[in-house]
């Protein structure tokens, strides 16, 4: 059976890979033992992909698309892509969102130490060497607010799944977009920091 032929088996597969990766081409150490440390801060780069991939994909790729589909009286429309990509796109959206900054935040404890304490609580108060991440931290986290409490409630309404009157829907669509934008803008300045505190914590 081809794994290819479905999505999960495509993700199995990808897993599969990893782990022979992590077995048979990294160096590894006179006897065996499953470095969580790098299993945390690996399914975090993952999510972070997804949840930013989508990010990206809604903001440059969809949202374009479905204007010039409203705009085209001869053609299509946008219904397919509401009706069957954005829930699913949205649902991916979500949950890549909650995942990334749960691994994040367990990464981040990760860090403690007896001399330093909760690297949690370093990073989200800027404990001296750890203001870079905890500047990524913080933006996470005010793109998970923008997600869970901003664009998510918002997008129910679009899409039909909560009932709302004409006037709350086109609302719901500029706040959605604003949201969405301001995360897009932040995601900047968040993975330089993430990228930042993973290569030294410089960039100049």
């Amino acid at each position: 059976m081809n794994p290819l032929t479905s999505i999960k088996g495509t993700i199995a597969l990808g897993f599969i890979l990893a782990i022979l990766a992590a077995l048979f081409v990294f160096p590894r150490a006179e006897s065996f033992e499953l470095n969580i440390d790098e299993l945390v801060v690996w399914l975090h780069v993952i999510f972070g992909i997804t949840w930013i991939g989508l990010l990206y994909y809604f903001n440059f790729v969809q949202v374009p698309a479905m204007g010039e589909a409203l705009a085209d009286e001869g053609g299509p429309g946008p219904a397919a892509i509401g009706k069957y990509v954005a829930p699913r796109a949205l649902l991916w959206f979500r949950m890549s969102a909650a995942m990334t900054w749960l691994t994040g935040a367990l990464a981040l404890e990760n860090f403690s130490s007896t001399e330093s304490g909760s690297g949690f609580v370093n990073a989200f108060t800027f404990a001296e060497g750890f203001e870079v991440i905890g500047l990524g931290a913080w933006l996470g986290t005010i793109m998970l607010f923008n997600v869970w409490v901003i664009i998510w409630p918002c997008q129910k309404k679009i899409l039909g799944i909560v009932e709302a009157s004409a006037e709350a829907i086109a609302k719901a669509k500029f706040t959605a977009a604003m949201a969405s934008r301001t995360n897009v803008a932040l995601s900047v300045p968040m993975l330089l920091a993430m990228t930042a505190f993973g290569h030294g914590g410089n960039l100049f």
